[in-house]
């Protein structure tokens, strides 16, 4: 056999690289484009900044036999991985190919994933996974589905030390959900992107209920009903360039300090609308999201799962450049009570920004757990116990600013100073007590207005006088609790100044293998 001169090797390196380049060919590829969908490799020139993405096992190939499989092999297998940048920094990707094989997992699939997940840990990197997948191949068996195991146990492992984000981009099913579900942030795409163990077959065969895949596990559903979704996206393109804004206010991994830009916005700007936006009756709403752009930089705030559980936020902001982690009660949903999902919606964002340094900044305007049988059998007191664990676990700097009510057992849960608050700071308007004005004097006084015989001026003026004694937030300052009563206008200043003097903060947590949240 006559050797291969150097020309002849780098045309069959050209022919290979074409191959791989094709995915599952021009009508597969073409038949995915018609659904709205971006292919694989066109995906990853969005994700990351141009020219930067390497690409690791591009030749790798699937080692099934059985069912005709020998004899169908395609470079890469359906899944791309490789390294890039976005916005400078590294980040690991892998990318899964739905006209090859339907994007399914192989164990050669799974080992080339592993594969990045090493080297994201090793070298401190966020690692991003475009999901794109009909699930485990069948072909394969266990050994598939020992591959998703592989996944899911690395998954874990880097859980809290380096940021792991999930885009799902297509039908994501059985196996496939549940590294997506360990990760700490899931895109989802509009009409196009789908999350379910089982599918609408499966389940109109064992329960008999009909429902479409978008209504079971579309992005709207996820993003809305179960909270498993943190962001719901228009299109394959949106979807990237937010997983870009969001890597914007990350650190790489658990040793880095979140990221800094040259501040925009001037640190003593002061916004006269912030002494005037807390009504004057307390029973009044006000949308917290205005006083939270009031005071971050440039007044942009990235809300993390805006379509859920509405009576909290939380979200990414800056201040000073800086990044920090916000978390609010919102007047305006359920009058800013906690139910169960709102905590565990606030939990899970408290412990994402504890382990990646990232600071919390704690809006309160909370008039106590949301009451009812609904909330109680369905576990209201684990569940609210989470975000109290939260933050009592957590070391980063937490300031705390209560704008209104902060009522009973909610006050103590919103990074109050018992759970180690650095900075608890209140406007005049706060109302600080084990519950509202009416509820207490009806219990305190009852045996009073019950000899009043239905004469209202008693109980108000038994109600006027609590009101002036509790419902404000000079007791709680006159016993430390609150650090400072401040004009709202000197929030953003007081806020900045506090996080500049907590920045070398350093706390630290008893020695354990690890604390027993209440799941």
């Amino acid at each position: 056999m006559t050797e291969m001169t150097i020309e002849e090797r780098l045309t069959d390196l050209e022919t290979r690289n074409e191959q791989a380049f094709m995915g599952g060919g021009k009508e597969r590829v073409a038949k995915h484009r018609e659904s709205g969908r971006l292919t694989a490799r066109e995906r990853l020139d969005i994700l990351l900044d141009p020219n930067s993405f390497v690409e690791l096992d591009r030749f790798v190939t699937h080692r099934c036999s059985e069912f005709g499989m020998g004899d169908k092999k395609i470079p890469g297998d359906g899944c791309i991985t490789g390294y890039g940048r976005i916005n400078g920094k590294i980040v690991y990707v892998y990318s899964q190919d739905f006209t090859v094989f339907g994007g399914s997992l192989s164990a050669t699939n799974s080992k080339k994933i592993c594969k990045i997940q090493n080297m994201a840990m090793k070298n401190g990197a966020p690692i991003i996974g475009l999901n794109d997948s009909g699930g485990a191949r069948i072909q394969e068996g266990v050994e598939s589905l020992g591959g998703y195991a592989d996944i899911f146990l690395r998954n874990t492992l880097a859980s809290g030390v380096i940021p792991q984000i999930s885009a799902i981009m297509g039908p994501c099913a059985g196996g496939a959900v549940y590294s997506p579900a360990i990760t700490d942030f899931i895109f989802m795409v509009k009409d196009t992107s789908y999350m379910f163990v089982t599918g609408p077959d499966v389940i109109k065969t064992v329960t008999h209920e009909e429902v479409t895949k978008k209504d079971l596990g579309g992005a709207i559903t996820h993003n809305t009903k179960s909270g498993v979704a943190h962001f719901a996206c228009d299109d394959d393109k949106h979807c990237l360039l937010m997983i870009r804004e969001l890597l914007n206010f990350l650190p790489s991994n658990n040793i880095d300090d979140p990221p800094a830009i040259p501040p925009k916005d001037r640190v003593d700007r002061l916004e006269a609308k912030l002494n005037s936006i807390i009504p004057d009756s307390s029973k009044k709403p006000y949308d917290m999201k205005e006083v939270i752009r009031l005071v971050v930089d440039e007044g942009y705030f990235l809300e993390v799962q805006q379509h859920y559980a509405g009576n909290v936020l939380v979200g990414f902001s800056r201040l000073n450049g800086r990044s920090v982690g916000i978390v609010a009660n919102q007047p305006t949903v359920l009058a800013g009570c906690l139910d169960i999902k709102a905590s565990m919606k606030a939990a899970r964002f408290v412990r994402f920004c504890d382990a990646f340094n990232i600071p919390l900044v704690t809006f309160v305007d909370v008039p106590g757990f949301l009451p009812g049988t609904d909330q109680e059998y369905g576990g209201i007191i684990k569940h609210g116990a989470k975000l109290l664990y939260a933050y009592a676990e957590a070391t980063v700097p937490k300031i705390t600013i209560i704008t209104r009510k902060a009522y009973g057992g909610a006050y103590d849960v919103m990074s109050s100073k018992h759970l180690r608050g650095d900075i608890n700071l209140a406007y005049p308007t706060a109302e600080i007590a084990v519950m509202g004005p009416d509820g207490a004097v009806s219990i305190i006084f009852r045996e009073q207005i019950a000899k009043a015989n239905g004469d209202g001026k008693v109980k108000d003026k038994l109600t006027e006088d609590y009101r002036a004694t509790f419902a404000n937030p000079y007791k709680a300052a006159e016993l430390g609790y609150i650090d400072e009563v401040i004009e709202p206008v000197q929030t953003r200043r007081r806020i900045i100044e506090a996080l500049e003097m907590l920045k070398n903060k350093r706390d630290t947590n008893p020695p354990r293998k690890h604390g027993n949240i209440p799941l």
